[in-house]
């Protein structure tokens, strides 16, 4: 049995407990903090058009991380493929169900070679305070407040209402674009189907 089959089991098994336990807050970090958390209803499931497809360069941006470091999407050229993870608004229930899920499966990440970038569009001190919330997450965060949803805009993604939608962008090593999810805004994307997209850049 060589060492990817192992792997590719191994994501698939923490996949699948992600998938089927998360949702009942058995690992979920928002029981924390519920009483901070505003419910939004349920929304129009998309409200955008891409800009973007599967197979083009990756539009380039720059954004400022919670940490106070300028992120450039072209700093991982050659180095590392890329998630780009946008949600919708700290503060929300999915949104903070979503991202300390990942925090939870570094190791896939690592072992696929790829960082995630958390993209919203609120400003830097709620950012601050949400994802201290969270716990310490191993990814960077990034504001896309000023010009604000231009980074969301400019794949795409950003809704009507001033919020990015929900969705997971794949972009491998070389800047090109080779997965897109724009997800129903209600519901956390599956983690099992991204490390599924993620193999196919081995």
């Amino acid at each position: 049995m060589n060492r990817h089959f192992l792997i590719s089991a191994v994501a698939i098994f923490i996949c699948a407990l992600f998938t089927l336990a998360i949702p009942h807050s058995a690992l979920s970090l928002s029981e924390a903090y519920k009483e901070n958390i505003y419910n939004t209803g349920r929304l129009k499931p998309i409200d955008s058009r891409l800009k973007v497809h599967v197979g083009q360069k990756a539009p380039d941006f720059t954004l400022k991380a919670v940490s106070g470091a300028l992120i450039s999407l072209h700093l991982y050229r050659d180095k590392k493929n890329v998630v780009l993870s946008f949600v919708p608004a700290a503060w929300t229930p999915v949104c903070s169900d979503q991202w300390p899920g990942y925090n939870i499966v570094k190791d896939l990440f690592d072992e696929h070679d790829t960082i995630l970038l958390g993209i919203t569009v609120d400003n830097i001190p709620t950012l601050f305070s949400w994802t201290n919330q969270m716990g310490k997450l191993w990814f960077p965060v990034l504001s896309d407040f000023y010009p604000h949803g231009q980074v969301a805009d400019q794949y795409g993604l950003l809704r009507s209402d001033g919020v990015s939608e929900r969705a997971l962008v794949v972009i491998d090593k070389k800047g090109i674009i080779r997965y897109i999810d724009v997800h129903d805004i209600n519901e956390r994307p599956s983690l099992e189907v991204l490390m599924q997209e993620l193999d196919k850049l081995r």
